[in-house]
């Protein structure tokens, strides 16, 4: 067979390809061997696989190139593949050529064990590794399955701005920058945007970076993140709650349908993660929540936000994510709509995940009475010139609507099953480790 007439393929589609000789552009990343065979762990963006390489079979010349080969030098290999049932794959490729691109030497990251700060520092190599490539690839699926999602319930998608006057949550965690003399911040959050979107088009989501200036090194909290934040006209809270936990449950199902391989390299229970995907969801009230938790010993007092060991105590208790709702309304956003039968609560609820994950969405009913938004915003000390154009959505034909929004990086990191946020998640926390 001449050069020209072998098919130049990705690794992912070898089965395709068996019996069949292919010329595929790969990385080492890792080798193995005597005097008689060299096993290549190879990578090209798409799988792993191993190629193999045995002297008898090739030239001198290839399999001295074989034996001198570094860790993540890039290559074209060419060779016949074969099934393979004893890895994970499936496939590998018996070599016949290889065509050295491009030299590398002294790879910092080998295959021992390596800390989490290093690795931090290394970030724009450690992309190339097993656990960040299948983590990765797990985001994409959550970021293709959103839009699917969606876009199947007839949402349209809007863009909030990056740079606001104003804190949106009323916080002073905020990003700030001088914009033309005046103050502006890095926004954190496109919910308020996207009520103004749901007055015009009924049903509206937002997707797209946002930022929190407060220093936190704990494992769930960045200091830049992607956000989903939908909003609906004319949706009460319950269905509000219906729609978030359907929109979890096919996240979640896209990633058992597209990513076996990823799960697989992460090591991920399936079967619990396919428990995850049978609604409904429980619903428990905050109320009860903190009687709960008092029954087993929790010292939580009624008014207070849960920390990390309430919420995973009480994912764990029902061992699926749960929705806690209507919270007092005192540490919830001045936007939420009060019970009607209750002054000291909103219409809320966050969705905990188990496992110790925690909240992966915060939600609630907005209020719709424009009186008692001007009078949250005096008291919260908010300037009424950065939030007029909010309160002028409810003078003209206002309707009940709710919204919700679910952090990217928690969800993937729930779903890939990662002890930290920032290893399975390698660029958003750059910021962390910019130096002056």
């Amino acid at each position: 067979m001449s050069e020209a007439s072998i098919p130049t393929i990705k690794i992912i589609d070898a089965k395709n390809y068996v019996g069949q000789t292919v010329k595929i552009g790969v990385w080492l990343r890792q080798k193995r061997g005597s005097g008689k065979i060299a096993f290549l762990q190879l990578r090209d963006g798409t799988a792993f696989f191993q190629g193999v390489v045995v002297k008898a079979n090739v030239s001198p010349e290839v399999f001295e190139t074989a034996k001198e080969l570094k860790q993540e030098t890039s290559m074209y290999v060419t060779g016949e593949i074969h099934a393979d049932d004893r890895s994970s794959f499936g496939y590998e490729m018996a070599v016949q050529d290889i065509q050295v691109i491009g030299e590398s030497h002294d790879y910092p990251i080998t295959p021992k064990e390596h800390g989490t700060e290093f690795l931090f520092d290394e970030r724009h190599l450690y992309l190339r590794h097993l656990k960040p490539f299948a983590t990765l690839r797990i985001r994409n699926t959550l970021i293709a399955a959103t839009y699917e999602f969606f876009n199947n319930e007839g949402f349209i998608k809007l863009d909030a701005p990056l740079l606001t006057g104003s804190a949106p949550e009323g916080t002073t965690d905020l990003f700030e920058t001088d914009y033309f003399d005046h103050q502006a911040y890095l926004s954190q959050t496109g919910q308020l945007y996207a009520e103004a979107g749901a007055m015009a088009f009924g049903k509206v989501f937002t997707f797209g970076p946002a930022f929190r200036a407060e220093k936190s090194k704990t494992r769930r909290h960045l200091t830049e993140f992607w956000m989903i934040e939908p909003e609906m006209a004319f949706m009460h809270q319950d269905e509000s709650l219906e729609l978030q936990e359907r929109y979890v449950a096919f996240l979640i199902e896209k990633v058992l349908e597209r990513n076996d391989q990823e799960l697989d390299i992460l090591k991920r229970d399936k079967e619990l993660l396919r428990s995850y995907t049978k609604l409904p969801f429980p619903r428990v009230s905050y109320d009860d929540a903190i009687k709960l938790l008092q029954d087993n010993d929790f010292d939580v007092k009624w008014g207070v936000d849960f920390g990390s060991p309430e919420e995973t105590f009480l994912a764990n208790h029902f061992s699926k994510p749960v929705f806690i709702t209507n919270f007092p309304k005192a540490i919830k956003a001045f936007y939420m709509k009060r019970d009607p039968k209750r002054d000291d609560i909103v219409i809320s609820a966050d969705l905990l995940a188990p496992e110790g994950y925690g909240e992966i969405i915060g939600g609630s009913e907005r209020d719709t009475d424009y009186d008692y938004l001007k009078s949250r915003i005096e008291e919260q000390g908010l300037s009424m010139d950065d939030y007029g154009w909010y309160l002028d959505l409810r003078k003209y034909g206002s309707v009940p609507h709710s919204g919700f929004g679910l952090g990217l990086e928690r969800m993937v990191t729930f779903v890939t099953g990662e002890d930290h946020i920032r290893e399975a998640i390698p660029f958003p926390r750059m910021t962390h480790r910019l130096r002056p």
